[in-house]
């Protein structure tokens, strides 16, 4: 089986050593995006709403460089500061899925870097 690394200029480069996303297969596993705008690596703002957004944008770019599609993810996992944000993160959340959803769990943290409001990562199949 082939691995390799995913890389776009698209979304946040990797702040740590890991990669934006590793094909083993036909399987893109991506990391966790915060909701960084690429351009600036700042957060895209002070709201859940739209670091939820930024987040899943920087997603859609490295499935795009997986040679992906939002519709082709089956598992996300979302990392939120503040359960007390679950509604409006997922307000957000629904505009970028649709049947069937991907599986999912959703958890508060202790603290994310950057003071990151979520972070969301992925698993896709090609």
């Amino acid at each position: 089986m082939d691995i390799f690394d995913i890389k776009t200029d698209s979304a946040p480069a990797a702040i740590g050593p890991y990669s934006q996303a590793i094909c083993a297969g036909n399987m893109v596993f991506v990391s966790g995006q915060l909701g960084i705008d690429p351009k600036t690596g700042q957060l895209a703002a002070d709201s859940v709403q739209a670091q939820t957004r930024a987040a899943l944008e920087n997603l859609k770019a490295i499935l795009a460089a997986a040679g992906c599609k939002m519709n082709n993810v089956v598992q996300t996992q979302v990392f939120l500061a503040d359960i007390k944000d679950f509604a409006a993160m997922n307000e957000i959340y629904a505009q970028y899925f649709a049947q069937p959803y991907p599986a999912r769990a959703a958890v508060q943290v202790a603290a994310l870097p950057k003071g990151g409001l979520v972070e969301i990562m992925a698993v896709a199949v090609k």
